[in-house]
């Protein structure tokens, strides 16, 4: 990624306390080739994807046809992770998006936007997204309505 998307999303980051810290980890994209299909990319993909979470995890695959969520409805989101006790995988599909099999792994589905996000905006986006859902569950002025 760019150095200003890194920045960025360390920003945002950075400002969360360590009981809703952000963890990134990264998935190589699958090798591209004219002899494949997409399909078969998002499913090689996926299968990384997939082997990197526990089953203890909550996962929440970013998707078109998810949920979209306000900030507050976000928070609200974000109150009853933090109840659950359990890791919350947010999954982010390659450019092909995610393969059926993390879909149906998902336990819930968000939509960001019916745009379809440059993957270095989404990073970011949801770092400040978290950020801000947070400060509203702990009152702080970060958010103005």
């Amino acid at each position: 990624m760019p150095s200003w998307v890194e920045a960025a999303y360390i920003n945002y980051a950075q400002r969360l306390p360590k009981d809703c810290a952000l963890e990134l980890l990264e998935i190589p994209m699958a090798k591209r080739s004219k002899s494949q299909q997409p399909d078969v990319w998002k499913e090689k993909e996926g299968q990384q994807i997939l082997q990197s979470i526990l089953p203890s995890d909550w996962v929440v695959a970013l998707d078109v046809n998810g949920k979209s969520w306000s900030t507050q409805e976000l928070s609200e989101q974000i109150e009853r992770w933090q109840q659950m006790g359990n890791d919350i995988v947010l999954m982010v599909g390659g450019p092909d998006g995610l393969s059926e099999k993390c879909l149906q792994r998902a336990n819930t589905k968000w939509s960001l936007s019916a745009l379809t996000l440059p993957h270095p905006m989404v990073r970011i986006i949801l770092a400040e997204a978290i950020y801000r859902a947070w400060s509203v569950t702990v009152n702080h002025p970060y958010h103005r309505e």
